[in-house]
């Protein structure tokens, strides 16, 4: 039987939803679906610049699994820029 997941603590409203390269179509290009709690991590770690302590206590999750969350959002983001494509944020 699988654990049912926490709820992890998100403290912003994204304002896009989606973003593609730039002169194609969405709907001729693979998507890459990215979490609200994915996008929370790079925003913690990347704009306000905290430590992964302190990320982890504002999500209200442990360190390794912030780790994790980090890990598949840079691996997501990293295989839509280089292979073209589309970001979609998943709506909770």
């Amino acid at each position: 039987m699988v654990r049912p997941r926490s709820c992890r603590c998100i403290q912003f409203k994204h304002k896009c939803n989606c973003f593609k390269p730039q002169g194609t179509r969405l709907n001729q290009i693979e998507t890459i679906n990215l979490t609200v709690e994915e996008l929370e991590a790079l925003r913690l770690k990347n704009v306000k610049n905290l430590n992964q302590i302190d990320c982890a206590n504002k999500m209200k999750t442990s360190q390794s699994t912030f780790q994790r969350i980090l890990s598949s959002a840079y691996k997501k983001i990293s295989d839509a820029l280089i292979n073209g494509k589309a970001i979609k944020i998943d709506k909770q």
